[in-house]
């Protein structure tokens, strides 16, 4: 409700025809208070019990709980509170989803710290990939309307007011791009933790199941993305399609497949 409230305020400044100001201390409180809320919320379902308990929707609420985390640090040193437009919905419909669909398993060996560690590492990958994945739809939108003039969304349509209340295309390119190695690194821990905490449990160095494969596979994307930007300076919308694509991979990792186990053929 709190997502949804925030997320209302500013849609409705839209319709009014107002434009979304920087956000002062009030913004930010509300934002934190929902993030309060929210990590509240995530407590009490995976940890509360003593145990660890998971589910799809609620790791994809919590990826993007630990995105807006990363978002709200961002907002205290950069201006990019026209984001706030996509984030807070997108925040409103994961933890509507994580009520809707509260399944998912007891995790085994739950109370081990390397594991926990490494659920711990591998969400912060998720949540700021999520963020990049949302700020590169967003630059999507932002480059039509630069190579598209005579489709000009202009002050009268929403679209136009939200596009105008975005920082410049640089400055979201250079945020894209931080987000991405910040993502890279902790994603590359997720892995090498996943790799040791499996060896430590199963004798296994990495499973070969689909998780694996498409972490592995979202991994190699972000690499050579970032490669293709040091070596070729890679912009643009090659930039957008290899960040989306390293985001679905991700999803599809953990979140997917537990969707289609717990949802599709109700097995945990």
């Amino acid at each position: 409700m709190a997502y949804a409230l925030l997320a209302a305020g500013l849609w409705l400044r839209l319709t009014r025809g107002d434009t979304i100001a920087q956000s002062g201390r009030i913004g930010r409180a509300g934002l934190l208070i929902a993030l309060v809320l929210h990590g509240a919320g995530l407590y009490e379902t995976a940890l509360a019990q003593g145990t660890l308990f998971i589910g799809w929707a609620s790791a994809l609420s919590a990826a993007v709980w630990l995105g807006l985390v990363v978002y709200w640090l961002e907002s205290l040193v950069v201006r990019i509170d026209g984001l706030q437009l996509l984030l807070l919905p997108a925040a409103t419909a994961v933890t509507l989803l994580a009520a809707l669909f509260p399944q998912g398993v007891v995790v085994v060996h739950g109370d081990n710290v390397w594991l926990r560690a490494h659920l711990i590492i591998a969400l912060s990958a998720y949540g700021l990939i999520t963020i990049a994945a949302l700020q590169a739809s967003l630059m999507a939108l932002l480059d039509r309307r630069l190579h598209r003039p005579q489709e000009d969304m202009s002050q009268r349509t929403i679209v136009g007011r939200v596009l105008d209340a975005q920082p410049p295309l640089l400055e979201q390119e250079r945020l894209l791009f931080r987000l991405i190695w910040v993502g890279f690194v902790v994603l590359t821990l997720a892995v090498f933790s996943g790799s040791y905490t499996s060896m430590m449990l199963t004798g296994k160095v990495l499973p070969f199941d689909h998780k694996t494969v498409f972490t592995l596979l979202s991994w190699l994307t972000f690499g050579i993305l970032l490669l293709g930007r040091h070596i070729w300076g890679w912009r643009g919308r090659v930039a957008l399609r290899w960040t989306l694509t390293g985001f679905a991979l991700l999803i599809l990792a953990y979140t997917g497949s537990r969707f289609v186990l717990e949802v599709i053929l109700h097995r945990s």
